[in-house]
């Protein structure tokens, strides 16, 4: 078991949940698409709040591998047509309120409850997929962590998950908020248009894959 007063084995499990955050977090997909959205039309706080809620996700999830919580991984599998519906029922509706919304081009002030809302929509988004649960446990044993050895050291993969997802989702709202002063309003409604668009087809897959599975 691993004993935290080791500094160079606790480093060792965080750098690799780290590196697995960035793998899960990194590929392009409708929370990406949120995030270089809310990034370009309200700044770069809105958008790290939108990825920071796919971050906790995918911490509760990469939680669930590292800590081998069998009972809830085969409960949230069982129910994933459910969660999947509702997934993709709430990619539509994002899709078409994104398509249709105006943009704003705020300054960095945003109000609290927009942050948690940011946040709660991208979290809910993510949890609602819990097919990312076997993707973390083929992660895990692709870097021979099938079996964790204690909880010390699934602690500081999951804290190594969250680091990895957010730092990813740090620098992408970063970069992309850069381009806002380039933008004016036409083309920040195309924006608006091209990633409702972009939204609404992976809701529409996402439902898709439920009837014809």
């Amino acid at each position: 078991m691993l004993k935290l007063n080791q500094p160079a084995m606790a480093f060792h499990f965080l750098l690799k949940g780290i590196v697995i955050g960035l793998a899960i977090a990194a590929p392009v997909g409708p929370i990406g698409v949120l995030c270089i959205r809310r990034s370009l039309d309200y700044g770069r706080v809105l958008g790290l709040a939108t990825g920071l809620g796919a971050a906790t996700a995918d911490a509760a999830y990469g939680g669930v591998a590292a800590f081998g919580l069998a009972t809830i991984s085969n409960f949230l599998i069982g129910q994933r047509f459910w969660l999947g519906l509702l997934g993709g029922l709430f990619l539509c509706y994002l899709g078409i309120r994104t398509f249709r919304s105006q943009p704003t081009m705020q300054g960095s002030e945003i109000q609290g409850g927009k942050l948690f809302s940011a946040y709660l929509s991208t979290l809910l988004l993510t949890l609602a997929n819990p097919m990312t649960i076997l993707s973390f446990i083929a992660v895990f044993a692709g870097f021979g962590l099938a079996a964790t050895p204690g909880y010390g050291s699934a602690s500081l993969l999951v804290a190594g998950v969250f680091l990895g997802s957010a730092g990813w989702w740090l620098v992408l709202s970063s970069s992309v908020a850069l381009l806002r002063s380039r933008l004016g309003m036409e083309k920040m409604r195309f924006v608006n248009r091209l990633s409702g668009g972009i939204i609404f087809a992976f809701g529409l897959y996402s439902l898709s894959t439920l009837i014809f599975k």
